[in-house]
C-alpha cells in the first residue's frame, strides 16, 4: 500500500470513541504508516491497538504507549481529541477549566519533546479555547495549528439538503463563522441550492430559523439519539484536516485558526480558511450587517471565554503570551 508520508503522526485520545475511529480512517485513507496512540487509559489503549492490529493494514507500523515523551518525540504530525467528552445536558463551554487544563499540558509536550512538528489539530471541546491554549503553550506559529469547526458547517448543509431535498454535496456555501459552540454565527448569504441562490428559495423566516437551531444544536441531538457525543464526524473531518497538512487534497472548509488583526484580536474562531501543506490561510468572511453582527458577537463570546482562562492562570495576559510563545 502506498502512503501519503512516512511521518510520524500521533493520535492523542486514542482510547476513545474519537481517536480509535481516528486511527482506522487515518490507515484506511492511506496517508501514513507510522502511527503512535497516545492515551493516558492504558486498557481503552491496548484495546484499540489490538483491534487496528486485527484490521491488519498493509505495511502499518502502529505503536500505542502511555508515556508522553514516548509519544510526541518524533512526531510530526498530531490529532489531539484527548479531553473530557461532552455529555448529555452540557454545553460545550461546560468543559472549560479541565479541558484547558489538559490543553496547556498538551502544549507543553509539543513544546518540550516535538518542537519541530509540522501540523496539529485540536479537536476535544471548547475547541477554540482549548487550541488556544494549546498554542499559547506549544510555541508554534499560528499557522501550524488548527482547530476543528467543520462540523457546524456540514451540519448546516446537511439541514439545508434535507430541507430542500436535494443531495448534500448539491449545497455550497453552507458554513459558519466565530465559535465553535452555540454563539456560531450562522451564515446564509453565501448559500446555494443546486446552483441556485438561497435568496431565491422561496426559504421563510421561519423555516431558516429553524434550520440554524438544528444546525447550532447538531452535537446536541447527536448526544440524545446516541447517547454520546458525536464520534464518527469529528474523526473523519479531522483526519481531512491532517491529510491537506500532509500535502493531500486541501481542506477547504471552515477550520478554527488564530487570528489577531484589526477586527478580531488573540482569539481562535473559525474563518473562510484553506489547510494544505504550508498550514492554515484564512481571509475575511463575507455577508451581510446582520450576519458580520452575529459574527461580531460571537467573537466577544470567544473573548470572554479566553478571559476566564487567564483569570485561572491556564495561560498567561495576552500582553505576556509572547514570552511563552515568541511566535504570538
Amino acid at each position: 500500500m502506498k502512503y501519503l508520508t512516512n511521518e510520524k503522526l500521533v493520535i492523542v485520545g486514542a482510547g476513545g470513541m474519537i481517536g480509535s475511529n481516528m486511527a482506522q480512517s487515518v490507515l484506511m485513507l492511506g496517508l501514513t504508516p507510522n502511527v503512535c496512540l497516545y492515551d493516558i487509559y492504558e486498557p481503552g489503549l491496548k484495546g484499540v491497538l489490538g483491534e487496528i492490529d486485527h484490521c491488519a493494514f498493509e505495511g502499518a507500523n502502529v505503536t500505542a504507549t502511555i508515556d508522553p515523551a514516548e509519544a510526541f518525540t518524533n512526531a510530526k504530525y498530531i490529532i489531539s481529541s484527548g479531553g473530557a467528552p461532552r455529555k448529555e445536558g452540557m454545553t460545550r463551554e461546560d468543559l472549560l477549566k479541565g479541558n484547558c487544563q489538559i490543553a496547556a499540558e498538551f502544549g507543553d509536550n509539543i513544546k518540550k519533546y516535538c518542537p519541530d512538528v509540522k501540523h496539529v489539530v485540536v479537536i476535544f471541546n471548547p475547541a477554540d479555547v482549548t487550541a488556544l491554549t494549546a498554542l499559547i503553550h506549544s510555541g508554534l506559529k499560528p499557522e501550524q495549528l488548527t482547530s476543528l469547526a467543520a462540523l457546524d458547517s456540514t451540519r448546516l448543509q446537511e439541514a439545508l439538503a434535507q430541507e430542500f431535498g436535494v443531495q448534500q454535496c448539491k449545497v455550497t456555501g453552507a458554513h459558519t463563522y466565530g465559535g465553535h459552540g452555540e454563539a456560531m454565527a450562522v451564515f446564509a448569504s453565501q448559500v446555494k441550492i443546486d446552483g441556485k441562490p438561497l435568496a431565491e428559495m422561496n426559504l421563510s423566516e421561519e423555516r431558516w430559523a429553524d434550520i440554524k437551531l438544528r444546525t447550532v444544536q447538531g452535537g446536541s441531538n447527536i448526544i440524545k439519539l446516541r447517547g454520546r457525543s458525536s464520534f464518527q464526524s469529528p474523526a473523519y473531518q479531522a483526519v481531512k484536516m491532517i491529510e491537506a497538512a500532509m500535502g493531500g487534497a486541501k481542506f477547504t472548509w471552515p477550520a478554527g485558526c488564530y487570528v489577531n488583526n484589526k477586527v478580531f484580536q488573540n482569539v481562535m474562531m473559525a474563518m473562510p480558511t484553506t489547510i494544505d501543506k504550508a498550514g492554515v490561510h484564512f481571509t475575511a468572511p463575507k455577508g451581510t450587517a446582520e450576519e458580520m453582527a452575529a459574527l461580531k458577537a460571537s467573537y466577544d463570546h470567544l473573548c470572554k471565554m479566553r478571559d476566564e482562562i487567564v483569570s485561572l492562570g491556564i495561560v498567561p495576559p495576552v500582553a505576556e503570551w509572547s514570552a511563552l510563545n515568541p511566535n504570538l
